[in-house]
């Protein structure tokens, strides 16, 4: 199927033939930061889904905080046009997952280590944590995936 750049890099030239304007702007201004991202360090490096997730939730929340701010400055007009944008790029992005479905992986992941004969305890949270959080990627919030996870280890 290819990788979720791949499928931006199509959207965006469907965008540029359906002539759908806020779309391909949106779609260009993410793979620019993708690219932005892959070139930044000492050697370029390919973002993988996970990473670009992760980019496109910064991305999307970015411009929620803006249009908050638009519209608290009582710019109705270019609050719904960052609105828009976010809406675009979140559609690119997992669905969500409800507190209970990520209980239930952490759940299954202390089972799991119980029955691999360790006994978890805080001490372990990290290995709970790191399975739960490649599980999870970026479908529910990290801070709140670690305050469960304390809870069940507590």
């Amino acid at each position: 199927m290819g990788t979720l750049k791949d499928r931006l890099q199509q959207d965006m030239k469907a965008h540029m033939k359906a002539g759908n304007r806020t779309a391909l702007a949106t779609v260009r201004n993410v793979l620019g930061e993708i690219g932005t991202r892959e070139k930044s360090g000492k050697t370029p490096v390919e973002l993988d889904d996970a990473q670009t997730i992760s980019l496109l939730q910064k991305e999307a929340a970015k411009r929620r905080d803006t249009a908050r701010i638009y519209t608290e400055a009582g710019e109705a007009d270019r609050a719904t046009a960052e609105i828009a944008e976010a809406e675009i790029i979140e559609a690119y992005l997992p669905a969500a997952l409800s507190r209970t479905e990520v209980e239930a992986i952490v759940d299954e992941e202390i089972a799991g280590l119980r029955a691999g004969g360790t006994e978890p305890s805080m001490r372990q949270m990290g290995q709970v944590m790191k399975p739960v959080t490649a599980r999870v990627a970026g479908r529910f919030d990290g801070k709140t995936v670690s305050e469960i996870v304390r809870s069940r280890l507590a």
